[in-house]
């Protein structure tokens, strides 16, 4: 398993080679799930995705398994709960932005249409850029730019341009795996 070659920011622990292999960069199309990711993401901010990761479950537990019906009626009530919960990271702005984002997701419309709406950003089929390496992976680009002046638009937090592409990579909306790695030319 070890001379397969994968991008290096997945380094070796199992569960991060295991999220690389089969999920990060496989074109999502649930609008359900495309929001949970995108509400991961905003939480990943200042930190490593593999702390997320290793808290997921915890998180799909304290947020109602990401059902944005029940998050968006939550209140300080709910914030309050989630900020004594050791499993997640408790940070009142991201709690606070998750019952926000609920609401915004629901206003476009619900899972179909946010999904519609996300993938009509790159036509419906995800960007192969054919990066070479790691250095050549930008931390945003002027469309992560434009999607996150959209959703924020929208109503939407913690979804700037950096949390924006990181969530079109994870998503498949763009294929950023490396030319070297094994899943580049399976998601091409």
């Amino acid at each position: 398993m070890h001379d397969v070659g994968r991008c290096g920011w997945c380094g070796t622990d199992p569960l991060y080679v295991a999220y690389h292999d089969t999920e990060w960069g496989v074109p999502e199309h649930d609008g359900r799930a495309l929001w949970e990711k995108l509400i991961l993401d905003g939480f990943q901010a200042g930190l490593s995705w593999i702390t997320i990761l290793r808290k997921r479950e915890a998180f799909r537990a304290a947020f109602a398994g990401f059902d944005p019906e029940v998050i968006a009626r939550w209140g300080e009530t709910e914030v309050t709960r989630l900020l004594a919960d050791p499993g997640i990271v408790r940070h009142r702005g991201k709690c606070e932005a998750t019952i926000t984002n609920a609401r915004a997701f629901l206003d476009l419309g619900g899972p179909d249409a946010f999904a519609d709406r996300i993938w009509a950003y790159v036509d419906s089929a995800p960007l192969q850029p054919d990066r070479p390496d790691l250095a050549s992976v930008p931390g945003f680009t002027p469309l992560s730019e434009k999607l996150s002046k959209d959703l924020k638009k929208a109503g939407f937090r913690f979804c700037g341009p950096t949390i924006t592409y990181a969530w079109m990579q994870a998503c498949g909306l763009v294929n950023d795996h490396v030319t070297t790695c094994h899943r580049h030319a399976v998601l091409r």
